[in-house]
């Protein structure tokens, strides 16, 4: 399979750079520089690989732990195999419907695109749920995509995406920021940042409590 024939996204080309100049804020390489990797980060549902290839080449401070379901492994692979990125590692399976592999535990941040609207209610409980056991106090938790603020959509053409959406699978649908943001508390996550981003979408960046045990 070349390049050419891989799975691909036209948003994910279109987002990749806002998003990564957003995680070299809330990521940023520390003081102390080092030429290996200094923390480690899980992304749950990899897609095409674009968004993990992109990340891993402008942010060599970060060991970037890709994931996805079983099925779209082998072509999330292919394309990370194609890049010579010492801080990428190959993708592993991840259903978010099932126990996480051990290789998942003791992570430092944990970033998601574009997954909340897409997976059922709750899975989406069942998501936050095992990304505050996943992550180590203190850790980052980062998710981007559409949301809706007090029940509202904030652009008419969210409303569109929300329909065709629920057109194609009536389980999945834009979330309520209030609704993410109190499943995110009540597993310890905090807000610290609800960030605006092109296309009517934002990147909400939660940080574990330092007291949260497993």
């Amino acid at each position: 399979m070349t390049e050419a024939d891989l799975p691909f996204s036209q948003a994910c080309e279109n987002n990749k750079t806002p998003i990564l100049e957003a995680l070299k804020r809330l990521l940023p390489l520390p003081q102390a520089h080092t030429q290996d990797p200094v923390l480690n980060l899980l992304e749950v549902g990899s897609g095409t690989g674009q968004h993990c290839v992109y990340f891993a080449q402008h942010l060599p401070h970060i060991q970037w732990q890709p994931s996805e379901q079983t099925v779209y492994l082998d072509s999330v692979n292919q394309r990370i195999s194609r890049f010579n990125s010492p801080n990428l590692k190959q993708a592993i399976a991840l259903d978010l419907s099932q126990d996480w592999p051990s290789q998942c535990a003791e992570q430092q941040a944990i970033f998601s695109a574009n997954t909340l609207h897409i997976i059922s209610q709750t899975l989406v409980e069942r998501f936050i749920e095992d990304a505050a056991r996943a992550l180590v106090p203190d850790g980052q938790f980062i998710v981007y995509g559409p949301f809706n603020y007090q029940g509202r959509f904030t652009s008419q053409s969210n409303q569109e995406f929300d329909a065709w959406l629920k057109q194609r699978d009536t389980l999945s649908g834009i979330r309520d920021i209030e609704w993410i943001i109190e499943l995110a508390k009540a597993e310890s996550l905090v807000l610290m940042d609800d960030i605006p981003m092109p296309a009517n979408n934002r990147l909400l960046h939660f940080q574990k409590k330092a007291s949260s045990t497993w």
